[in-house]
């Protein structure tokens, strides 16, 4: 009986320590783990003397022993509206930068240089080209996209050889090779990019 006792109170204490920690899994940003943590962002950056909202997958959060809601539904009803603000935000910042293949900043990028600008607003860092990108997050269907989901294209005669970030309401940004500038456009509106759309990944939860 005290064995039983005794290892009963070690399963709750392990219960506790995991509600305590978080390890950062691809998708994750900083406001979505304090989401779930039922603590605001700033909160979750003090508790882990962190400098800015950035993460690395792998890295082991400090929650505050605050577990995590039981049950999803709540906190995922409201989160697509705050997003869809967010990301627009993000991705108006670099309008009108200069369109250069291979260029990361400096006034000048390309597709995949600025969706990984706008997302690193948000706490999320992105491999460096497109067909890397194409790699992350969960796969969304046409019917299901919402702001800031990142949208791909052939462009080249190869899969997710160019890459958007979704606004809602059937528009994109992007860095736009042709016009020479990252621009705001239609997505399925366009016939160039309707016809060569490959597919949308969702990284922001």
């Amino acid at each position: 009986m005290k064995a039983t006792r005794t290892l009963l109170t070690l399963l709750a204490l392990c219960g506790t320590a995991t509600a305590a920690s978080y390890t950062v899994k691809p998708g994750d940003s900083l406001y979505s783990i304090a989401k779930k943590a039922g603590v605001d962002a700033p909160t979750l950056m003090k508790l882990n003397k962190l400098p800015s909202t950035t993460i690395q997958v792998g890295q082991t959060l400090n929650l505050g022993g605050t577990p995590a809601p039981a049950t999803r539904p709540q906190a995922a009803a409201p989160t697509q509206a705050p997003q869809g603000v967010s990301i627009r935000a993000a991705a108006t910042r670099y309008l009108g930068a200069r369109y250069v293949l291979g260029a990361t900043g400096g006034g000048a990028l390309d597709c995949s240089s600025y969706t990984m600008s706008v997302f690193r607003q948000l706490g999320i860092n992105l491999p460096r080209t497109a067909a890397q990108q194409w790699r992350v997050g969960s796969a969304v269907s046409r019917r299901d996209l919402r702001a800031g989901d990142l949208v791909f294209f052939n462009t080249m005669g190869r899969t997710a050889s160019h890459v958007g970030v979704y606004l809602g309401d059937g528009m994109m940004a992007n860095a736009n090779s042709y016009h020479g500038r990252t621009m705001i456009e239609p997505l399925f509106g366009n016939p160039y990019w309707a016809n060569r759309y490959d597919g949308a990944r969702r990284v922001l939860n």
